[in-house]
């Protein structure tokens, strides 16, 4: 290693030393040191493509982090409690649009704000899928389970109930009156052709499409009912066990008397004994139109009418009114017995015999009750200063039926 002489006796300078420069000057020394010029850029990093690259990358991310916070507000959204503070029925118009459907459920207070809702079908892509309708909107439903009920169509049911033994011009006006229903009922349908029920139905829905679903309805059970039936029962047609049933139907509101009037009726058809029933009087008087709102006079019994089933012999030409399924299945498999009348038992029910004899005592003792029940009304008349202590007061009068008129006569 060489070593160069230094400048103090020959003492050797040390190499970290011998590049040390001292300054020459004060105004050399007060210069700043050079630093080195930083290498500069690539041509390649700073082209256009790359530069619109980087831009677009950066964009990218930002778009992705704002859509990324906007979902989970969304979210945050759609599964909060929505402001209803009870169950709500909403109708939806038909042809709303989003918009639409967005104010009228912020009107209703269904939900808080329109554009969330709005936002919401729209990323669905789900704009033409909402249905119309009316709608029940549970407490606190969130924004998701609105738009969720909107795309289902899950629609509000009213239930629309016939009562059995309505006749076809009563049924027209039952429905007329049903305001959740639409549109008129073109004509008067066929008597016996409607099948008493409760049906599911939802607002805007025809009356013609109710009407349809009855016939239909009322097919369709004749014909399992039909195909049922009694070996030996003394009927040709389905259309005759409708009459019959019809007027099972008008004479008992029992279901535990039903097949035991049937039994009555079709034995006396197996007899060719006249049928003699009240209630096919009075269809024969006013048809189909209202009740008879009197009871029958005697001179009615005998007043020829198609359907007076004490002047003609077997079934009359046609329903006197819409059976329901039990009545129709009554008719089909009426009880075994040999039973050929009954009377009212003065309670809502009646009372059945096999004998004419038998039936008399049992018309004597509604007479009894009629006479009580007659006593009991004249005591309530009275003035407070000459009536009598009140007795218990007898079970309520039935409607006085034609044979209880006439003196027994008949099935009663």
């Amino acid at each position: 290693m060489t070593y160069f002489q230094g400048p103090r006796g020959g003492q050797p300078t040390p190499p970290a030393e011998q590049n040390r420069v001292g300054p020459r000057s004060s105004r050399a020394a007060l210069a700043p040191e050079r630093v080195p010029v930083p290498k500069r850029r690539s041509q390649r990093a700073r082209h256009p493509i790359v530069v619109v690259g980087n831009a677009i990358l950066t964009f990218i991310v930002l778009v992705a982090i704002v859509v990324g916070v906007a979902i989970m507000i969304g979210k945050q959204r759609l599964d909060a409690p929505g402001p209803l503070g009870e169950d709500k029925i909403v109708n939806i118009p038909r042809g709303a649009g989003v918009r639409d459907i967005a104010d009228l459920l912020v009107k209703e207070g269904v939900i808080d704000q329109p554009w969330t809702f709005v936002g919401a079908v729209v990323v669905r892509k789900a704009r033409d899928d909402l249905k119309s309708g009316e709608y029940m909107f549970p407490k606190h439903a969130t924004l998701g389970d609105v738009i969720a009920t909107l795309l289902d169509g899950k629609v509000v049911q009213h239930a629309l109930t016939v009562p059995e033994g309505l006749t076809s011009e009563q049924v027209v006006h039952r429905l007329l009156e049903a305001d959740m229903l639409s549109g008129n009922i073109r004509e008067i349908p066929r008597e016996g052709s409607l099948l008493p029920e409760t049906y599911k139905v939802v607002r805007g829905t025809t009356r013609e499409q109710v009407i349809q679903r009855m016939h239909q309805a009322q097919r369709r059970v004749l014909q399992e009912v039909w195909e049922r039936r009694m070996a030996d029962l003394p009927l040709r047609t389905p259309d005759q066990l409708v009459t019959l049933a019809s007027i099972i139907e008008k004479e008992t509101g029992r279901p535990e008397e039903r097949t035991r009037v049937a039994a009555v009726f079709v034995n006396r058809l197996k007899q060719r004994m006249r049928l003699q029933s009240d209630p096919t009087i009075i269809y024969g008087l006013v048809g189909g139109k209202a009740t008879l709102g009197r009871p029958i006079l005697k001179s009615e019994i005998e007043q020829p009418t198609p359907y007076n089933t004490y002047v003609i012999d077997g079934l009359p030409p046609g329903p006197i009114a819409n059976p329901g399924r039990a009545a129709l299945e009554a008719a089909a498999n009426p009880a075994r017995t040999r039973e050929l009348y009954f009377v009212a038992d003065g309670a809502g029910g009646h009372l059945f015999a096999e004998t004419l004899d038998q039936h008399q005592r049992n018309v004597a003792k509604l007479r009894s009750i009629e006479r009580s029940q007659r006593d009991n009304d004249a005591d309530a008349e009275a003035p407070p200063e000459t009536a009598a202590t009140p007795s218990p007061r007898s079970a309520p009068a039935p409607r006085r039926r034609s044979s209880e008129q006439s003196g027994g006569r008949s099935t009663r």
